[in-house]
């Protein structure tokens, strides 16, 4: 059945051109995608057969893309708080992982951060955790785009035995999936210090072949650095440079700890950066060089990392962050404004992850992931700038509507999918088997 949708908003923010605002304008949608952005007037004349949402107090975004994270580890939120990142793995979440990490955990625990991701307006997410394709069965079920990692890190787990065993597993379910409209994979090895130099020149070489790009996290704490050049003899970014994985295709998540000639490098190589200004902050790994990126071409997405060290999958509060830590730690008020934000949390993260030909802003010829934001909430007046309050005072909570590919997937504020159905009872059921846990 043809779907014919007219979705009329106060505003209409396209993200592309950089910096529009359409006010009193109409977004049209057909069989899933984008067919028309249009002044409210010419699109109730041109579409009349359409099915019609009235947002008169509202500004329609694009949905929102995170980049980077572990959906899974939301059934970890505040296991391990207030630790830095060494301890926080090795002691906690590593030994939790290996005891408990299997596909129903994956299933249930990426559930739950669709349903919340969701709930914020997020309609395309960038996992990197142990069997995909659990993830892959939750996004689906949760009707999200998602882009699943095909892992490789040196240890075994549940999942795989070596690099070699992963990589296979994720080449394979890659193969069986590729073509699902929802659905793109990255390669995910998991960091410097879990991934050995072999592993990283046959990444090097899958990436040429297959063309996805390749997520890693990568200077992320200054411990990081140093144990590189202590173990390796130089810094992380330089041993991937050498094993050939810097270039377009390379998401370099968080890159806190950065010289100006790596963020030059960056730039060269035309490498992406995913800043997670809430984990960086959380784990105390410091900040991002964000406006110095910017100005030397680097594109910066967006990305939560995961519940376990944040502990919110909430976009609107990494724009936000991004925004105010860009400025302060720039010295200067006018780095990362609210357009280059809201471009960072839409249009970049398609653009790292290779979807900018489909998602990241509304313009004709795209499929429809929209988000619609309530601008006429008390707390939200006066408004002069729409922009400005998407990044500066909207918080996921004024999200009331939110469709990928045309399919509603929450509206007036509720998830409308029955995979949801008993999700709490399921999180309370793994809440008693992880047990209460010490902090320290």
């Amino acid at each position: 059945m043809t779907q014919k949708l007219l979705i009329v908003a106060r505003w209409v923010v396209p993200v592309e051109p950089a910096g529009a605002v359409l006010a009193d304008h109409a977004v049209a949608v057909r069989d899933g995608r984008i067919l028309a952005v249009c002044p409210r007037a010419e699109g109730e004349a041109r579409f009349a057969e359409f099915a019609r949402i009235d947002l008169p107090g509202h500004a329609l975004i694009p949905g929102l893309v995170n980049a980077h994270t572990h959906a899974a580890m939301t059934l970890l939120r505040g296991v391990a708080d207030d630790l830095p990142l060494m301890r926080w793995l090795t002691e906690h979440i590593w030994p939790i992982e290996g005891k408990h990490v299997s596909p129903q955990f994956v299933r249930d625990g990426t559930l739950a951060a669709c349903a919340e991701m969701l709930r914020g307006g997020i309609t395309c997410f960038n996992d990197m955790y142990f069997f995909p394709e659990a993830a892959l069965e939750a996004a689906l079920a949760a009707g999200m785009r998602a882009a699943l990692g095909i892992i490789a890190v040196e240890f075994p787990s549940a999942y795989a035995a070596d690099p070699e065993d992963y990589l296979a597993k994720g080449l394979a379910l890659r193969d069986r999936w590729r073509d699902h409209p929802l659905v793109s994979f990255c390669f995910a090895p998991h960091a410097p210090y879990t991934v050995s130099d072999a592993t990283f020149r046959k990444l090097a070489t899958l990436a040429g072949e297959i063309e996805i790009p390749i997520h890693i996290h990568v200077h992320e704490t200054a411990e990081e650095v140093e144990r590189s050049v202590a173990e390796h003899g130089v810094r992380p970014l330089e041993r991937l440079r050498r094993a050939g994985l810097l270039g377009p295709g390379l998401l370099a998540v968080h890159a806190v700890h950065l010289v100006p000639a790596e963020i030059e490098l960056l730039a060269r190589y035309g490498a992406k950066v995913v800043h997670c200004p809430s984990s960086n902050l959380k784990l105390a790994s410091g900040f991002a060089p964000v406006a110095t990126l910017a100005r030397a071409g680097v594109e910066v997405a967006l990305g939560t990392d995961g519940a376990a060290s944040n502990n919110r999958l909430d976009l609107f509060e990494e724009m936000r962050l991004a925004a105010l830590i860009a400025k302060a730690v720039a010295g200067d008020a006018e780095a990362m404004p609210a357009h280059a934000a809201l471009r960072a949390a839409t249009l970049a993260g398609a653009t790292a992850l290779g979807l900018e030909t489909r998602i990241g802003s509304i313009e004709p010829g795209k499929e429809a992931d929209l988000v619609a934001v309530r601008m006429d909430d008390l707390e939200m007046q006066p408004c002069y700038d729409p922009v400005s309050h998407l990044v500066y005072v909207a918080g996921r909570q004024q999200v009331s509507h939110v469709w990928v590919a045309g399919r509603a997937l929450v509206a007036d504020g509720e998830l409308q999918n029955d995979a949801f159905a008993d999700l709490d009872s399921r999180i309370k059921l793994w809440q008693n088997a992880l047990g209460a846990r010490p902090r320290r």
